[in-house]
């Protein structure tokens, strides 16, 4: 595979790269490359997208870690308490090992590593302080704005979060800072200090993020604007069943993202094609190939939602049934680390 054909793999479904120019000289190479995941709230369907993105990386020749960041998930506000962290941080790795392996990559060929495996060390401690020496509240602020709870007073975790993960692109020894283009104030911290530190400013690439089911930015909090990887084929029927996908229009319709995102990536690895069900009086059954002949039946009315829905329901079902079949040999694990929803 030629260096051309590595940056297709490595940019595609992405929403920026910063720098295009520094992406394709790594790929002469063999670059690293990490993404982070604070194991606070159950893992979702948005998740899924970005693990999906795993398989190019792998398959273009890109070593991957993920970093369970265990002790970020504490510093933002406690979304989660230090007794549940182990018992999250160890979920969040076997569903990351099933979406990866469901979106035809080798989990094996991933390494994990938890924040607390590094971050209390000597070493790292001391060069935070010294970047929190040099570093304004405004700036750390600005910079996390995105990624942690904010309030009027924000808590003194959430100013030292940007820090850290700025630092675990050099102790990860990552060239390549993979995350939601939520992330991107903390990674151009990043590129901006880290040179000052003893690191490399990372070339950094952010993926979309998706817009709920009900329209908007997708909420965690709101159980209807998101399928969970354990929601059952009923319950994601009747979530796609409800949700906001006006006939026409692409704005905020994260049933069309996540057939583009999730979707047909998977179904092209495994040389499928996408079928809408559609009785004959209304023209019978309708196959593509690609999101882009979807999206163009969308726009022109030849697709409806009523039609578009029942199947990409089915389809987005499918392709999280083998996490949703993993997960559900993990009920103790799930009730240890979620007792609020699946404890006795």
């Amino acid at each position: 595979m030629d260096t051309a054909e590595r940056l297709d793999l490595v940019t595609r479904h992405t929403q920026e790269v910063v720098t295009e120019d520094e992406l394709t000289e790594l790929l002469d190479d063999d670059p690293s490359a990490y993404i982070g995941y604070a194991p606070t709230g159950e893992m979702h369907i948005g998740h899924f997208t970005t693990m999906r993105k795993l398989a190019d990386f792998l398959q273009a020749g890109v070593d991957v870690t993920v970093l369970i960041a265990d002790l970020h998930a504490h510093l933002d506000d406690n979304k989660s308490p230090f007794d549940l962290l182990d018992a999250r941080s160890e979920y969040y790795e076997v569903a990351i090992e099933a979406m990866i392996a469901a979106a035809g990559a080798d989990p094996d060929d991933v390494e994990f590593v938890r924040g607390t495996e590094f971050q209390l060390d000597e070493e790292y401690t001391l060069e935070m302080y010294r970047m929190a020496a040099e570093t304004t509240i405004s700036r750390s602020q600005r910079a996390a704005s995105e990624v942690v709870r904010e309030s009027e007073s924000p808590k003194l975790g959430g100013l030292l979060y940007p820090l850290m993960q700025t630092l675990d692109v050099k102790a990860l020894d990552a060239d390549i800072a993979y995350g939601g283009v939520d992330q991107r104030g903390i990674y151009m911290l990043s590129r901006e200090i880290l040179p000052d530190h003893g690191g490399q400013s990372p070339v950094c690439l952010f993926a979309p993020l998706l817009s709920g089911l009900s329209g908007g930015k997708m909420s965690a909090s709101e159980a209807a604007s998101k399928v969970n990887l354990t929601d059952s084929p009923e319950a994601v029927e009747e979530k796609i069943g409800q949700a906001y996908c006006p006939a026409g229009e692409l704005e905020d319709n994260g049933v069309l993202e996540y057939l583009d995102h999730l979707v047909f990536p998977v179904l092209d690895e495994r040389g499928e094609d996408f079928v809408v069900e559609r009785p004959e009086e209304y023209g019978g059954d309708l196959v593509y190939e690609d999101y882009d002949a979807v999206e163009a039946d969308f726009l022109s009315g030849e697709l409806h939602p009523a039609d578009l829905k029942p199947s990409a329901a089915a389809a987005i079902s499918d392709v999280i049934d083998p996490v949703r079949e993993r997960l559900a040999d993990e009920t103790d694990l799930l009730a240890e680390a979620y007792p609020e929803t699946y404890g006795e």
